[in-house]
C-alpha cells in the first residue's frame, strides 16, 4: 500500500498562481493529477512518468507537474488560473499504463484538495 498525503490548494482570483504537492509514503512511479468539479467526472490533468509528461489541452501552457524524486514527491504548478480550474484536485500514483490521464489506470489517490479561482 502507498498513502498519498497532498497538500496546497486555495483560493485566488483568476490569473493567479498556486502550487499543489503530493508525497507518497513509499517510492512509486508514473504519477498524475486529476480534478473533478461538482457534478463532472474525474478528468486527468497532467502526467508524469520518468522525463516524460502529458498534459490535457485546458492546461497545456499554462499548468506543470514536477517529481522529486528523493523527496518522493509530486508538484502541480498552476498558473494563469481560470475560473473553470475550479475543480478538487487529486494527485495518483502507480499508473498501469505509462502516462496516462485516465483515472481507472491509478492504484493509489490522495485525499483532494480544493482549487477555488474566481473571476
Amino acid at each position: 500500500q502507498v498513502q498519498l498525503v497532498q497538500s496546497g490548494g486555495g483560493s485566488v482570483q483568476a490569473g493567479g498562481s498556486l502550487r499543489l504537492s503530493c508525497v507518497a509514503s513509499r517510492d512509486t512511479a508514473y504519477w498524475a493529477w486529476f480534478r473533478q468539479a461538482p457534478g463532472r467526472e474525474r478528468e486527468g490533468v497532467a502526467a508524469i512518468c520518468d522525463v516524460s509528461t502529458n498534459y490535457d489541452n485546458s492546461v497545456k501552457g499554462r499548468f506543470t507537474i514536477s517529481q522529486d524524486y528523493t523527496k518522493k514527491a509530486v508538484y502541480l504548478e498552476m498558473n494563469s488560473l481560470k475560473p473553470e480550474d475550479t475543480a478538487m484536485y487529486y494527485c495518483a500514483a502507480d499508473a498501469r499504463v505509462y502516462c496516462s490521464l485516465r483515472s481507472l489506470h491509478y492504484h493509489y489517490w490522495g485525499q483532494g484538495a480544493q482549487v477555488t479561482v474566481s473571476s
